[in-house]
């Protein structure tokens, strides 16, 4: 066996965060629905809560994203027009 480091790293920072902050965004890889969605959220939820959302959409046959979105789709429609 191999040693390993088990620290990972998520990203580097950005060298100059002005450039980084308004650059813009990078294009998706893949095809289909996924690729019209360019940000991501990022919630701060209990293990509990996260542990009962992965339930719901296990039981839904639903990735916790696409419950998500539908969810947040419903509650937030657009607006004629555009931004509100």
């Amino acid at each position: 066996m191999t040693d390993r480091s088990h620290k990972r790293t998520f990203t580097a920072r950005p060298a100059d965060p002005e450039s980084w902050v308004k650059a813009p965004d990078p294009r998706p890889a893949r095809g289909g629905d996924a690729a019209s969605f360019t940000a991501r959220l990022t919630i701060d939820v209990t293990p509990d809560m996260r542990g009962q959302i992965k339930i719901v959409a296990f039981q839904r046959g639903v990735t916790v994203a696409d419950m998500l979105r539908e969810l947040l789709a419903r509650e937030f429609p657009p607006t004629e027009g555009g931004t509100p």
